[in-house]
């Protein structure tokens, strides 16, 4: 029987070394789903980390790069795993991309077709926003066989009415200073013919990414974000304290309105938005469940909100037959990189749709629900998915840490399972310095105090089953909502 062990962590947390920061990040590949662990390389110097290796897919090269960019420490990700998926026929893997694109709620009106060559699908059209681009990138993306996406040929058109390079300055800093995931107000925005000069400093990796797609979505054609610095000192007490300052409801509102105007799947139903003591309140009518909780998710990213009630209402364009909605999941779940794999016993009845079958993980078991929410006529997922066996850690003990490795007094305990979420939490980048107790009892985690986000609430949770909790009863508050 393998014998777990656990180590203590280093005695500062004001400084992580290189060889720490790699043994963070293997060891939340490690722990995470979605990233094949074995056969990806990790090295790290002077805070850059450079990953290398192979992954079967592209999702799961953007999950380990994500992944790191979430660390402690990590200044910045060079990303250079190869994709080695097994072959798919051209003509297979173009009807699988059409469908893919004509499946999802947003991208089905989109005027874009794809060539496909060994693997390399090419994108071609004309889109109007930088985020309708990512939009289908991200769809190409989750297609089992795609190996390179080239975007050369997927083009955005800018409308005859474009911001003067003050006004995208402008707007780039007044995203940023309602955006929960960017903190520090050390950043300086200047364009010039559109293109975006980012300086200064963010506390991470993550956060620095954040405000370069901010500066695009915005309408920047291009982003120069090297003197854009990531520096420990940046992820301040202080610095959140300012950045979640009260805010009128009024203006809350406002910002929420503003966010949506940004996010393809969302801006053409203009939701209602009511803020009362920052609870939002979004009522009205979407074509997709996917739109509805997008809008959701682009509302709890505004600073000074701190719960949101959804009551958006899915009504579809046009009907479609529930058969042929329960074939269009079957089909999505097919195509997927990670869940493709598996078998799923779907119903519908009157686009409320019901998943059922058995994966590996938790992180499997929400990604079945994602792929399903993101077809054309579900209104509704019910998530029976089971997680099979134990979802506990099985990597070596060597994973954990290096050095200062010490055995846990009774391996699989639910002391052991407490130290490894602490773990996970003291090498994020997020969670590392804030108020959270981890309660083990039978398998069961309770997490209990205070984060600043409902990012950081939803994460810690996610750890907590990725460590191998069996069931995760999540109690934490945002403080902002304490200070109302």
């Amino acid at each position: 029987m393998q014998t777990l062990e656990t180590f203590a962590p280093p005695a500062t947390a004001d400084y992580l070394s290189d060889p720490e920061i790699t043994a963070a990040i293997e060891l939340f590949f490690l722990t995470k789903n979605g990233v094949p662990a074995h056969l990806v390389d990790v090295a790290t110097h002077g805070g850059i980390v450079k990953l290398t290796g192979i992954t079967d897919n592209l999702l799961a090269a953007e999950r380990a790069e994500e992944i790191a960019l979430a660390v402690r420490g990590v200044r910045g990700v060079v990303n250079e795993l190869v994709i080695s998926t097994p072959d798919v026929p051209n003509d297979e893997l173009h009807h699988a991309v059409t469908q893919a694109l004509a499946a999802d709620p947003a991208t089905t009106d989109y005027n874009v077709a794809c060539t496909v060559a060994g693997g390399v699908v090419t994108p071609t059209g004309v889109v109007q926003s930088w985020a309708e681009q990512q939009l289908v990138l991200r769809v190409l993306r989750g297609v089992r066989g795609v190996r390179r996406l080239v975007a050369d040929e997927l083009t955005i058109r800018w409308g005859e009415i474009q911001n003067s390079d003050e006004e995208i300055s402008t707007q780039i800093r007044e995203l940023l200073a309602w955006d929960i995931r960017v903190f520090s107000n050390e950043v300086v925005v200047r364009t010039t013919n559109r293109v975006v000069h980012l300086s200064g400093t963010v506390g991470t990796a993550a956060e620095r990414a954040q405000v370069v797609a901010v500066a695009y979505q915005a309408g920047a054609t291009r982003v120069d974000a090297r003197d854009l610095f990531v520096a420990y000192w940046a992820i301040s007490s202080d610095l959140r304290r300012e950045k979640f300052a009260q805010r009128s409801d009024e203006d809350i509102a406002q910002a929420v309105l503003d966010t949506f105007c940004f996010d393809p799947r969302v801006r053409a139903y203009q939701p209602v938005v009511v803020v009362h003591n920052g609870v939002v309140t979004l009522t009205g009518e979407v074509s997709s469940l996917r739109a509805k909780q997008s809008a959701e998710r682009d509302a709890r990213h505004v600073v000074g909100v701190w719960n949101v009630h959804n009551l958006l209402k899915v009504r579809t364009r046009w009907f479609t037959p529930d058969v042929v909605v329960q074939q269009s999941i079957l089909d999505a779940l097919a195509r997927d990189p990670y869940v493709g794999v598996f078998g799923f016993e779907v119903r519908v009845l009157n686009g409320r749709a019901h998943l059922d079958g058995r994966v590996n993980s938790h992180f499997e078991q929400a990604q079945a629900a994602e792929v399903a929410s993101g077809v054309n006529g579900v209104a509704e997922v019910e998530n029976s998915v089971r997680v099979l066996g134990s979802t506990g850690f099985a990597g070596p003990p060597a994973a954990w840490y290096p050095g200062a490795l010490r055995p846990a007094a009774h391996p699989n305990s639910d002391f052991a399972l407490a130290e490894r979420i602490r773990m996970l939490y003291f090498w994020s980048a997020s969670l590392h310095n804030q108020d959270v107790a981890v309660l083990v009892e039978n398998g069961r985690a309770r997490l209990a105090g205070t984060v600043d986000t409902w990012l950081d609430r939803e994460q810690a949770a996610f750890d907590a089953y990725e460590a191998g909790a069996q069931h995760v009863t999540n109690d934490l508050l945002l403080a902002s909502s304490q200070l109302r």
